[in-house]
């Protein structure tokens, strides 16, 4: 197995701008060069956010709101942020407990044509600031529907909802999309239907459009199970591999907690980053979800959190050496303090831990390494949390946190001004360096 890895990281060196083959990031493109990313022949390092229900707020429909999604695209700009991790839809009916609305695709191939056109409108206003988005096709987690929705229409049956029927038996359920011909043709079909469509507003083909950084497999895609890897390992490989067919001019990116996501396996992380068709190795970080931190302790144990932090990423660093490929924490959160939820809670423990990250993005930028960018998560902007009930409600403000978690938990809201200039500041940092 080493020496399967040795030969890729050794051909993806040679082979020097890996994807796409717009030579150091021509047109306005990003792509992978000698391990760096690269954009108009320059390196390219961002400290970006994860906003992951833009294309819901840019629709004319339900939950559409065009005048915020400006307010919160012009205030993220104002931070330097120019990299946005978004969401291109959610499966499934509407009405299921912990999952958000509306939904996009309705039914197998049955799309809500607002939310098309809200995609089709959130793509030009970012390619109008010059932002770029990393859009995911899939989830493994039932906020969004992704896996168990697939595998529910392919057999015809209903999915277990953890909240209700529990973990252990949503991921018990969740692992058989991996084997399941049917339900992976149907999320196939979804991946051709969006992959092939032309901007509305603005003309231009997807796989044409620059605004776009990358093409995500899934949010946090998992195994599920020891049994499952050899499966998961081929459908990551095989569905890159139809991203590619389709599009050969983006970036490809698997969506990977990292090891975290791969049942604690470093070697199946590796090998489903050495995928020819994956451009970049991503990780995900989550103190308080993983218990490196509790909402008691929260403050006397942030160094021990900053010290298991640099240990996760120094693991996947040292595997964007062997691979040549960079490496983007894509993910991570960091709750308020006392895990309190209303924009009045502060976050000075959060602020500490942006720092730390946001450190080793500038560090490695001023030294030419591995390390990449990183999205927060995740953009809160001028939502307000609710004040009578915790987990989202049909007509609450959108915010990062999802329906299945504590509304504000995670957000950085517009109210977080001390938050926000820790972003901008790293921002200017890097940018000082192009």
């Amino acid at each position: 197995m080493k020496q399967l890895f040795a030969i890729a990281a050794a051909a993806l060196l040679a082979i020097g701008c890996s994807t796409p083959p717009h030579d150091n990031g021509a047109e306005g493109f990003v792509c992978v060069d000698h391990g760096q990313f690269v954009i108009g022949g320059k390196p390219y390092y961002f400290i970006g956010t994860n906003f992951w229900y833009g294309p819901i707020l840019a629709s004319e429909g339900e939950g559409g709101d065009r005048e915020r999604l400006s307010a919160e695209l012009d205030a993220m700009q104002a931070a330097g942020i120019d990299n946005l991790r978004v969401l291109v839809g959610a499966d499934g009916d509407c009405g299921v407990p912990s999952k958000i609305e509306p939904t996009l695709q309705r039914a197998p191939g049955v799309y809500d044509e607002a939310l098309l056109d809200g995609l089709d409108y959130f793509m030009a206003e970012i390619g109008r600031r010059g932002m770029k988005a990393v859009l995911y096709l899939n989830n493994s987690w039932e906020w969004s529907g992704g896996y168990s929705q697939y595998l529910a229409w392919a057999r015809g049956d209903r999915a277990p909802v953890p909240s209700v029927d529990g973990w252990p038996a949503y991921m018990a359920y969740a692992e058989e999309f991996m084997r399941d011909e049917r339900a992976q043709q149907l999320f196939a079909d979804h991946v051709r239907f969006i992959l092939t469509r032309t901007n509305r507003y603005t003309g231009v083909k997807y796989t044409d459009d620059p605004a776009i950084f990358s093409w995500q497999i899934g949010n946090e895609p998992r195994a599920f199970s020891d049994d499952n890897k050899e499966a998961f390992a081929e459908w990551i490989a095989s569905t890159a591999r139809l991203i590619r067919e389709l599009d050969p001019n983006h970036m490809i990116s698997t969506g990977s907690e990292g090891k975290h996501g791969c049942e604690q396996d470093t070697a199946l992380c590796e090998r489903i980053h050495s995928t020819p068709e994956i451009s970049y190795i991503n990780c995900h970080i989550w103190p308080y979800n993983w218990g490196w931190i509790t909402a008691e302790g929260m403050a006397s144990q942030l160094d021990e959190a900053k010290r298991l932090t640099a240990a996760y990423l120094a693991e996947h660093m040292a595997m964007g050496e062997r691979l040549g490929k960079p490496v983007v924490v894509e993910e991570f959160g960091f709750p308020r303090d006392g895990m309190g939820f209303s924009a009045a809670t502060p976050v000075e423990c959060r602020d500490s831990y942006y720092k730390y990250i946001f450190s080793m993005v500038e560090r490695s930028a001023a030294e030419g390494g591995r390390l990449a960018g990183c999205n927060f998560w995740g953009w809160g902007g001028e939502a307000t949390p609710p004040s009578d009930h915790i987990f989202w409600q049909r007509g609450d403000d959108y915010m990062c946190d999802p329906a299945q978690e504590e509304q504000g938990l995670n957000s950085v809201l517009s109210t977080d001004g001390s938050t926000i200039a820790i972003v901008a500041e790293s921002n200017r940092k890097l940018q000082e360096r192009e």
